[in-house]
């Protein structure tokens, strides 16, 4: 860890997991063809002067390409940030991640931490090395947000915009400006280190997280679960492996199952008749849908329940952490 404070009032603390924010190409011009997770946090911030009144923290949490993370760096993020927002000096929390999974982390530490305070992800799309890297600017939007006035709860700052933890997702491979926020649109701008707010900051009920947090604390594994897509011509056969699995038992086995549907949470008969039998053998199931914008208006006759609005892959990690709580 790094102590890069330079006054003695309040500070912000940078994590760092690595991703292509991190990452090193053998030429500038390559933008592609990069190692993610190989320059260190103290290394990013290096030269990135923080908001007036505020000093620096660096902390290497880990260092990966975020397509693989995983729940054991979910827990020591999560109880990390914790360590830190518990210190009275402490304004608020940037962590540097990946673009791939940023999503799932941001919707995973709102859920666990509800923080009162800000904790700020940010990515790049262009490793450290290019010849104009996206990742020290979007280090110097999100230190903005987490020294805002009032800011509080999980955003993801990207290309100028905040994303609120609950709604952002990345929809695109490639351009600067990755992200979007659905139908609810952005909690906000950062115009030359000013954020104009435009929306309410995120909220999750502190009862929630305080399961979640005292969970992981005690080092509690994740509980498995998978998502398997509905699609012309899908079928039940992956369902039925996965029960079949359950049912010879062992620490592997499946404990929950999210179905991204199509349109309004509707699935291939074959692939739905798949799933009663899998929530009939005690597998927790979850539809959401694959529709990039919108969310599913159930019904009381539904026998497969909806995950409250939930891309697939946040839906999945709603129904890890509920069951997570249940053990």
């Amino acid at each position: 860890m790094r102590d890069q404070s330079r006054v003695a009032g309040r500070r912000i603390v940078v994590l760092g997991t690595g991703g292509t924010i991190a990452g090193r190409a053998a030429a500038g011009g390559d933008n592609i063809g990069y190692v993610a997770g190989e320059v260190g946090v103290d290394a990013l911030i290096e030269g990135i002067d923080p908001p007036t009144g505020f000093g620096l923290v660096a902390e290497q949490v880990a260092q990966v390409d975020s397509k693989d993370m995983s729940f054991a760096i979910w827990r020591d993020l999560a109880l990390r940030c914790r360590h830190w927002l518990a210190q009275p000096a402490v304004a608020g929390i940037v962590v540097t991640h990946g673009t791939d999974t940023l999503e799932e982390t941001a919707f995973f530490l709102q859920q666990a931490l509800a923080p009162a305070k800000p904790v700020v992800l940010t990515c790049a799309m262009r490793p450290a090395t290019a010849l104009s890297p996206d990742g020290p600017q979007n280090i110097r939007d999100a230190l903005a947000v987490a020294a805002a006035p009032g800011a509080r709860g999980v955003t993801a700052v990207c290309a100028g915009v905040v994303h609120g933890a609950l709604e952002v997702q990345k929809v695109h491979t490639y351009r600067l400006d990755a992200f979007a926020s659905g139908d609810a649109g952005p909690v906000g701008y950062v115009e030359e280190g000013a954020v104009r707010q435009l929306r309410d900051w995120p909220a999750t009920p502190a009862e929630t997280s305080g399961r979640v947090i005292a969970q992981l604390a005690r080092g509690a594994g994740a509980p498995r679960v998978e998502i398997v897509m509905s699609h012309a011509g899908a079928g039940g056969a992956l369902v039925d492996a996965l029960v079949q699995a359950r049912a010879a038992g062992g620490d592997a086995a499946v404990q929950g199952l999210v179905l991204a549907a199509t349109g309004n949470g509707t699935l291939h008969h074959e692939l739905e008749q798949a799933a009663l039998r899998a929530q009939a053998a005690g597998i927790a199931v979850r539809r959401a849908t694959r529709c990039a914008q919108g969310r599913i208006l159930a019904r009381d006759s539904d026998s497969l329940p909806a995950a409250d609005g939930l891309s697939p892959v946040k839906a999945r990690v709603a129904l890890l952490l509920e069951l997570l709580v249940q053990t």
